[in-house]
């Protein structure tokens, strides 16, 4: 049996519980249950969420757990000296220690990411990078795994990595089953901007989602009305007509909009010269990125990254 504790704290953003949901159904679909869930608090008792109502939790003590999770919430609320006590000496005796959404920021206080990859919600991640400077913040991930560290980006990323660690502990058919028993993907691809850009649209229709789905994960190509509609299963006039009536904008449109998302993150990592910022995400070549970011943010691109470094320093 392995022991999860789940580290909550008043006002922790309650959809993180969802985690406990993927061991759950993990326990139902194994054999013989495989996880003990137990959420853990400062001094135990009733702790109210960010919903208003209370969960009921056990008190910081010497129990050995298997994995230990502290969870995120919605204002960034600092760890407390126990908290942060209870996070450095559970480090040293779990095999996993994580953190869901901006619960990032507690293991950073607890000096736990310091020299680790990490990701967090997106909104918060350049707070994290600049607080945390010695934290390697990769906000364009689901969730991150570093050693013995893991971490996930916000909101309903805390279920991807609750999957991969059912995953890691029992196998890949079991999470696939879990994944199946709660109507999601079993890995989601691409990061967690993308999903961003995706929800602006709000597209309706499976026929419209499954054709995002398709340029999002196929940026470099060269992504024409004719290719989405074939992804959507639609004619060409039926998918432009129809496309435009769910989003409010055009197919070509929407697609610039995704690579100038995936193109912003690659350079605000300042991980890749901008030749290859443009041919990965389907630009083709840096002057017509160039004139995409002049529409869209009103500078080039070298001023993102400009920016994105004096931010880093700062």
């Amino acid at each position: 049996m392995l022991r999860i504790g789940i580290v909550v704290y008043r006002g922790f953003q309650v959809l993180n519980l969802a985690v406990t949901t993927v061991f759950e159904i993990a326990n139902s679909s194994t054999a013989s249950p495989r996880y003990e869930v137990t959420l853990l608090s400062e001094h135990g008792g009733p702790v109210q969420t960010s919903g208003g109502f209370a969960v009921e939790t056990q008190p910081f003590d010497d129990t050995a757990y298997d994995t230990v999770l502290v969870v995120g919430d919605n204002e960034l609320i600092d760890a407390t000296e126990g908290m942060v006590a209870f996070l450095q000496r559970t480090s040293r005796t779990t095999r996993r220690i994580g953190a869901t959404c901006t619960g990032a920021f507690n293991l950073a206080q607890a000096g736990l990411l310091d020299g680790r990859r990490a990701t967090t919600h997106w909104l918060f991640a350049p707070r994290l990078r600049q607080t945390y400077p010695a934290v390697k913040v990769d906000e364009d991930r689901i969730f991150i795994v570093d050693g013995p560290v893991w971490t996930s980006a916000g909101m309903t990323a805390c279920i991807d990595l609750a999957l991969a660690l059912v995953e890691k502990d029992v196998g890949v058919e079991i999470a696939r089953a879990v994944a199946k028993k709660l109507v999601m993907y079993h890995r989601r691809a691409g990061g967690q901007s993308q999903f961003s850009a995706l929800l602006e649209l709000e597209p309706r229709s499976d026929r419209i989602q499954s054709a995002l789905a398709f340029a999002k994960q196929n940026l470099a190509a060269e992504l024409s009305v004719e290719q989405l509609a074939e992804a959507a299963h639609l004619s060409p006039r039926q998918f432009s007509r129809a496309f435009r009536a769910e989003t409010g904008q055009s197919p070509a449109k929407a697609v610039e909009h995704l690579r100038l998302e995936a193109a912003r993150l690659m350079l605000e990592s300042g991980l890749h010269p901008i030749e290859i910022v443009a041919r990965d995400t389907g630009f083709g070549d840096r002057e017509r990125m160039r004139r995409a970011f002049l529409r869209a943010f009103g500078q080039p691109p070298q001023m993102i990254r400009r920016a994105s470094r004096g931010e880093a320093v700062a």
